[in-house]
């Protein structure tokens, strides 16, 4: 692995869409317990303030778990799912601006043996990192590293040479159960043709 780590000037750009198509194709790191692993991002949504309804923190709402949302952009946010899921999401945008991009796919690349062995699979395959829950238990994350700045050395991403538009399938968010534009709005991004996206639509 490099050090390419990306700058805070980064995650802290307004346009958190953009920021979401552009993590695509860059490496998730993680280094936990002692050990390394990583994966590359094919697959992220992107949630955004106050007007957004699909976004924890909608019409201002700050809580004990949104509140890391409203931080400056460059660290994680990461909460539990129906009880047992923990979701990594990156913060984004200036402090006061309640943005973040839920990483939904890695294809695992790095720490192989130490990812299959969280996963409890004896052989890798594509489905290792296919969905939200799936990337942090590939990573080792949990809701302990809420809050992490991802300039660190437990949690970061590295730059790669970023993807052109015709490899970007973009579509609506998974789970929105409300009415309304923010329901079908296009900010969900995959890699086109990635074998490694989660199946969920």
């Amino acid at each position: 692995m490099n050090n390419a780590k990306l700058k805070s000037s980064f995650y802290l750009q307004s346009d958190t869409v953009g920021i979401a198509k552009a993590l695509l194709g860059k490496k998730l790191v993680s280094n936990i317990d002692g050990f390394m692993t990583a994966g590359i991002i094919c697959e992220t949504e992107a949630y955004c303030g106050t007007t957004d309804r699909g976004c924890h923190a909608y019409n201002g709402r700050y809580t004990e778990r949104t509140k890391i949302m409203y931080a400056a952009g460059g660290v994680s946010y990461i909460y539990i799912c129906y009880g047992i899921h923990h979701l990594f999401n990156v913060v984004t945008h200036v402090g006061g601006e309640p943005h973040a991009i839920l990483i939904r796919a890695i294809e695992a690349t790095d720490g192989l043996a130490h990812i299959q062995k969280r996963r409890g699979k004896s052989v890798a395959h594509t489905a290792l990192g296919a969905g939200p829950g799936l990337v942090s238990v590939c990573l080792g994350l949990t809701t302990k590293y809420n809050g992490e700045s991802l300039l660190g050395d437990s949690i970061w991403i590295e730059d790669a040479e970023p993807l052109a538009d015709v490899d970007i399938i973009s579509g609506p968010r998974v789970g929105m159960n409300f009415s309304g534009p923010y329901k079908t709005i296009p900010w969900r991004f995959r890699i086109l043709d990635s074998p490694f996206t989660s199946k969920a639509h």
